[in-house]
């Protein structure tokens, strides 16, 4: 059976910043966030999942991931998931 992995897009609702990463295992991943066993996300919480991607080729996800890191790609992620991103800050407000 093939592997899948994902790539990953979290928001801190502290910051309003972006993480973005892969895994294999999109939920298991999401509750290490949460739960803070993630040094690079644990003193952002809390923490929204806002999408994934997922590929059949780790290499592929690796290019992806490497994109939405970029200027370009942190752009687009403000584009995709505008309705999101500004559905979360209201309700973090509320």
């Amino acid at each position: 059976m093939n592997r899948m992995y994902f790539v990953y897009i979290l928001m801190s609702l502290k910051d309003e910043q972006f993480y973005i990463g892969i895994t294999e295992d999109v939920k298991m991943r999401f509750k290490n966030h949460i739960d803070g066993r993630v040094v690079s996300t644990r003193s952002r919480r809390p923490l929204k999942l806002i999408g994934y991607e997922f590929y059949w080729y780790k290499k592929e996800a690796g290019l992806r991931e490497k994109y939405l890191k970029s200027s370009d790609g942190r752009k687009e992620i403000r584009l995709r998931y505008k309705q999101t991103i500004s559905k979360l800050r209201i309700d973090e407000k509320s």
